[in-house]
């Protein structure tokens, strides 16, 4: 069994950080826009050496999607960033009328989303935003795992034609995924192979997942394991094999259940091939202030966690 292992943690908003400065070294049609919150997504360094390419909106972010759309018929490639809340709820009906519907090459991309946001509390968690934006047609919606995921993730929506919805966090995370790696949207990474069920996991959850399948490995269950760094498009074909062979699947988010990921593994499932499906997300209830760690413990989203919905799913096996 693989032995994933980790030398240091790291926020994957500065892995966007690195990326989009990396990106925009590559192609001069990159441009970037920030809801005054430029330390926070880590866009100083491209602020710093593309001054002419950087957009500062203000606390005025209907503003922000509205102008990165007028951008993209200049030719020029926008990441417009700020927190989550105000990336998606804020702004839904630019987003829908003048990305989305419009099919605008812009890529929204948000900081700071779910439970680790932390002591800021409720209004600034938002968990709805992957149900937002993977509803709107035309929508990409990508959610990477570690720092160098986050990377590389950015540098590939650059290459990408169409809107891209990018979600990232402000917590220090383990940095486990290779650096330097290739970015396949749409393509789920398997971590483990396995034939008791198949795991599904995204974003921070990611590596609690890894976590839960070793401690499962030690009771003899052998879970086959994925990053689904795309949550849209989905990887139906490499979702449909496994659970045709595991015959039973968790999902793992720090999401809303409702939208998030186990909404669109289980309707996938149901619609192709039923099976036994337990989540471990937040259900139906807003978060609140606390530290990260307390806050996942709290509304269970723990490696721990994983371990007993994957128990409790192996039991409804047929």
């Amino acid at each position: 069994m693989t032995k994933y292992s980790y030398t240091e943690k790291k926020d994957t908003r500065s892995g966007f950080g690195a990326g989009l400065l990396e990106a925009g070294r590559k192609n001069e049609n990159i441009v970037a826009l920030c809801a005054d919150l430029t330390g926070s997504l880590k866009m100083n360094e491209f602020q710093k050496e593309f001054p002419n390419r950087f957009f500062q909106a203000g606390i005025a972010e209907a503003n922000m999607i509205g102008t990165a759309a007028g951008l993209t018929i200049g030719g020029k490639i926008p990441f417009a960033g700020t927190f989550a809340g105000f990336a998606t709820g804020r702004v839904y009906d630019q987003i829908r009328q003048s990305v989305a519907y419009s099919n605008k090459n812009v890529k929204i991309c948000a900081s700071h989303a779910g439970l680790t946001l932390g002591e800021d509390g409720a209004t600034h968690q938002i968990l709805e935003d992957i149900g937002l934006m993977k509803m709107l047609p035309n929508m990409t919606v990508i959610v990477p795992c570690d720092y160098n995921q986050t990377k590389a993730a950015t540098i590939a929506i650059a290459d990408f034609k169409g809107p891209v919805y990018l979600r990232f966090g402000r917590p220090a995370v383990p940095n486990f995924t290779v650096p330097d790696q290739k970015f396949e949207i749409g393509k789920a990474q398997l971590l483990y192979e396995g034939t008791d069920l198949t795991i599904l996991a995204t974003g921070h959850m990611v590596w609690k997942a890894i976590e839960a399948c070793e401690i499962l490995a030690a009771k003899g269950i052998k879970a086959e394991v994925f990053n689904i760094h795309t949550i849209k498009p989905f990887d139906t074909e490499t979702v449909l094999k496994s659970i045709t062979k595991t015959k039973a699947m968790v999902c793992a988010e720090e999401h809303m259940l409702n939208g998030g990921l186990t909404d669109t593994a289980a309707q996938f499932s149901a619609m192709n091939f039923p099976v036994p499906i337990e989540a471990v997300a937040v259900f139906d209830t807003f978060g609140e202030s606390g530290t990260p760690d307390a806050l996942m413990e709290k509304y269970g989203l723990t490696a721990e966690n994983i371990v007993k919905a994957a128990e409790k799913v192996l039991t409804r096996k047929a």
